[in-house]
């Protein structure tokens, strides 16, 4: 079972409120599972719902959070029980250092900083970098335009059919977390 869980998504949280509930039950469905949430320690938006739900449902998470957003006060780094929180220099080790941690990723609903996350995961799996799953959480068709982009893609001869098939999308943390752990 997946025991670390890199989780891309929004620092805002967006117009939609039953978006920042989802993620919040998906931070509380990870703690209740025994998966580690590994996020980019964000206070605000839909990390500060996931977070939250993590540590509501008494679960662990590990942060990750360059200097410069902590000097903004944009990151979650009070000492809750079993939350870790690292300071790191640039977003570079932020993203290495979550890559690292993770057994597989997951991006919720966010903006170009979860597409820049994901689409780097994505390419390094791609590429064979690493053999971790990469999935897509798609909470009330958020992520349907990009799955057709990804289809259009393909069929424009720039993507192989694997690349795109090698990427979980779902809407049920369960069947979600059970694919990407099939997919190890």
């Amino acid at each position: 079972m997946i025991k670390h869980l890199a989780v891309f998504l929004g620092s805002r949280d967006g117009n939609d409120p039953a978006l920042s509930r989802q993620a919040y039950e998906v931070g509380k469905g990870l703690a209740e599972r025994g998966v580690e949430l590994v996020y980019g320690a964000g206070g605000g938006g839909l990390m500060g719902q996931i977070s939250q739900g993590a540590i509501d449902g008494g679960g662990k998470i590990f942060g990750v959070i360059p200097r410069f957003m902590v000097e903004r006060e944009w990151g979650r780094l009070e000492g809750a029980p079993g939350m870790q929180t690292i300071v790191v220099d640039s977003m570079h080790e932020r993203k290495a250092m979550m890559a690292e941690r993770a057994d597989a990723f997951l991006a919720l609903p966010g903006g170009i900083g979860t597409l820049e996350e994901l689409f780097e995961v994505w390419t390094w799996q791609t590429l064979s970098l690493h053999g971790k799953p990469v999935g897509l959480f798609n909470i009330d068709g958020f992520w349907d335009p990009l799955v057709e982009m990804m289809d259009r893609i393909g069929e424009a001869g720039f993507m192989h059919g694997a690349a795109k098939d090698n990427v979980v999308i779902g809407d049920e943390l369960d069947d979600v977390l059970a694919r990407l752990d099939a997919a190890r």
